[in-house]
């Protein structure tokens, strides 16, 4: 967890989300400097803490790791941060309203992931992204600039669209791995098998099931859209830029006959820079 000697928490933060090649950070890109400073810093807690179930293969030693990040954030809080990420964030919380339980939300979100594999219906997964997405977008808004209470739900379903767009591009590495976030009910429902998906079985029946999923994702874009109080909307432009390009991501995938159990689906780093500015300039989803 030691800080690297010649690096400032500032470099910490900026190296971790730009190496991540994510979305978020086309978006940010656009950002007003203490703005940016701070999604950056919150954006690279979510991938150390995120990361920790990706990288560490020993269950326990990603709870014994789960548990010190609960430490440092509450430590954190009462002034004693260790951690360059933490070190970067802190001085940021109070002028955009981040509190702890924010950050540990995203940490149980992680935890589940440790200890849940499958879920049962819709509601269950929802349970899941309300922890590792739509808290994500909480945050995010409040540090964007939110001025309207109503955003906040906004930012959710926005959240919500997003982890499961990630759901659908990544159906065939999270089986490898164990893990199916598509509803068992669904699956049934589908009369997809798990053993599908992780023996790569494309089926008309794995379609159906992917395009309901699709179907699913559009609307709570549209539902995202529509609850966005005009007030805030220049300030969200960041998350709609971030929308942009998930919702053209899960078109591709459309596009694509939903062929992402034997691989991932992608946008170029160049389209993406393209559809955030779009956004930015012409103001155009």
């Amino acid at each position: 967890m030691g800080e690297s000697a010649t690096m400032t928490p500032q470099e910490y933060v900026q190296q971790k989300a730009a190496s991540s090649g994510s979305s978020f950070y086309y978006a940010f890109l656009f950002l007003p400097a203490n703005r940016r400073a701070a999604i950056t810093s919150f954006y690279a807690f979510c991938r150390e803490v995120d990361d920790v179930v990706d990288e560490i293969s020993d269950p326990s030693v990603a709870q014994s790791t789960l548990a010190w990040w609960q430490k440092e954030v509450i430590q954190s809080f009462d002034g004693n941060a260790t951690h360059p990420v933490m070190k970067a964030l802190m001085p940021h919380v109070n002028d955009y309203g981040i509190e702890s339980h924010h950050l540990l939300s995203v940490i149980e979100g992680c935890q589940m992931d440790l200890t849940q594999t499958r879920y049962l219906d819709y509601a269950g997964l929802q349970r899941y992204c309300h922890l590792v997405a739509g808290v994500v977008g909480e945050v995010a808004a409040k540090i964007f600039g939110q001025t309207d209470a109503a955003t906040t739900g906004y930012a959710h379903t926005l959240g919500l669209a997003f982890q499961l767009t990630n759901i659908l591009r990544d159906v065939g590495e999270d089986a490898l791995r164990g893990r199916i976030y598509l509803p068992i009910d669904e699956l049934k429902q589908f009369d997809v098998k798990a053993q599908d998906l992780m023996q790569r079985q494309y089926s008309d029946r794995f379609t159906a099931l992917m395009k309901f999923q699709a179907a699913r994702a559009h609307l709570l874009y549209e539902e995202a859209f529509s609850m966005l109080p005009s007030a805030d909307r220049q300030a969200q432009k960041p998350g709609l830029m971030m929308a942009s390009i998930y919702r053209t991501l899960l078109r591709e995938i459309e596009a694509d006959n939903f062929q992402v159990l034997h691989q991932r689906i992608a946008l170029t780093p160049l389209r993406k820079l393209w559809l955030a500015w779009k956004v930015q300039a012409l103001g155009r989803l």
